[in-house]
């Protein structure tokens, strides 16, 4: 490979957080010239931020976040390279960095070519414009001449699949065809640099595995550099090249994607009883959704994290909602300790009458994985909470981690044996018997050739 096309050297990003004291029960008895004191500061306070050109944070007291602290690493041209991260390790301020959205702090970001970024649905469209005039417009921006976007333009209409709609205004698009046409303009207008985001999620599953095919077409015969940022751990070990994990905005290891992956998920939240809650405060979610715990358990409903194959395994989630919302999709990933996904389960899995209605408040739903299924093995638990089609929420990874012994079909004598001779993901137990046409099926015809 030639000279890196990103350098990065040393980046940190820091914000200002500001904290109000006047929620609190203590504060509801402050004095009138507290209060006014205390906006008497705050004014004056900005007032100077103004002046000085520094950015102006509400609150009565302020707080140093840093995002990104002393990040570095370089990308070569062809590289597929993942990141990969619990939310709020920083991944999405350093594509913001790399995208020219955001200035660092501190260090710097060498890019040697065009960049094309994917980093939320809508990213750089205009919702007044049609289709046809968005990709016109992502291509001056760019830098691109409109004899260039033209030569690429069938391709693009093409693979999005937004023919019908090309005319139409954009803020008329579903989120769907906004990634879509998103993703295929950023694909196929020929950067350098192809920078994408978990925006590919929101997509339907079909267009998913195009859009992975493309960006290794993108890397492998077009010789031209991705960044993928990604909670799809098998596509990242699969098509990734190589892998950097972040955490609490520092590097913690880069390298084979598989060893980093293998790495990520070792720092999986496991305990002794099988549950991991959250606080209020710091519950995964947003305004509408949180997910406030994850636990496991076997038929006799006490949460474990060792459970027998031989029983019921239950999955359990709970989480508050705002008010009924009724495409709401709540489900979970179950993976092996090295990443390789068994199964993505949601409740809309099931037929439409069956979806179980959203409670406003507090919600508890369980899930039943069936005895004599899993193989013995540690297993990962990765929470997932979407509105259908539209976007993420809860996009945890590896939150919970519990352990199956192999029992069912298993003779005590010969249990140790038993479990060597079951490789594989799971340890079904599938139904044998002779057939009732063995006799006529080949036995004649050895006969006659001896």
């Amino acid at each position: 490979m030639s000279e890196p096309v990103i350098t990065v050297e040393k980046l940190s990003k820091r914000y200002l957080v500001g904290h109000s004291s006047g929620e609190g029960g203590s504060d509801r008895y402050t004095a009138l010239r507290d209060v006014i004191a205390r906006e008497a500061r705050n004014f004056a306070r900005k007032a100077v931020d103004v002046f000085r050109g520094r950015q102006v944070v509400e609150g009565d007291e302020i707080e140093e976040f840093w995002a990104l602290k002393n990040v570095s690493f370089e990308v070569k041209r062809g590289e597929i390279v993942g990141i990969i991260g619990r939310n709020g390790a920083g991944k999405s301020t350093l594509l913001k960095i790399l995208s020219r959205i955001t200035e660092p702090t501190e260090g710097r970001v060498l890019l040697r070519g065009r960049v094309a970024s994917l980093l939320e649905v809508g990213t750089g469209f205009h919702p007044e414009l049609t289709g046809r005039e968005n990709i016109f417009l992502n291509g001056a921006i760019l830098g691109m001449t409109q004899r260039e976007i033209r030569k690429k333009f069938d391709e693009i209409v093409a693979f999005a699949e937004v023919e019908r709609f090309l005319d139409t205004p954009v803020k008329r698009y579903s989120s769907g065809m906004y990634v879509r046409l998103a993703f295929s303009i950023a694909a196929h207008l020929e950067p350098e640099i192809l920078i994408v985001d978990e925006v590919l999620a929101v997509g339907d599953v079909n267009f998913q595995k195009k859009s992975l095919g493309k960006m290794q077409t993108v890397a492998t015969e077009e010789n031209r550099t991705v960044l993928f940022v990604s909670h799809n751990l098998p596509a990242v070990q699969s098509m990734c090249d190589r892998a950097i994990l972040l955490d609490s905005g520092a590097i913690v290891t880069q390298g084979a994607s598989r060893s980093v992956v293998k790495r990520y998920l070792a720092q999986a939240q496991s305990s002794s009883n099988g549950e991991r809650v959250w606080s209020r405060d710091r519950a995964p979610g947003n305004e509408s959704v949180a997910l406030m715990a994850v636990r496991v358990f076997s038929s006799e409903g006490e949460p474990s994290s060792t459970l027998d194959s031989d029983q019921d395994v239950y999955v359990e989630l709970d989480f508050i909602a705002k008010g009924e919302i009724h495409n709401l999709c709540v489900g979970f990933d179950l993976t092996n300790s090295e990443g390789v996904l068994l199964v993505r389960t949601y409740q809309t899995d099931l037929a439409p009458e069956r979806w179980l209605p959203v409670q406003s408040g507090w919600n508890r739903w369980r899930c039943k994985i069936p005895k004599g299924l899993l193989n013995h093995g540690d297993f990962l638990v990765s929470p997932r909470i979407a509105i259908f089609n539209v976007s993420w929420i809860v996009y945890e990874d590896a939150v919970l981690q519990f352990r199956v012994n192999l029992r069912h079909g298993v003779s005590p004598l010969w249990h140790a044996l038993s479990e060597a001779n079951h490789p594989g993901l799971i340890a079904p137990i599938l139904d044998w018997s002779e057939s009732q046409f063995a006799s006529q099926i080949g036995c004649g015809s050895l006969v006659a050739t001896q």
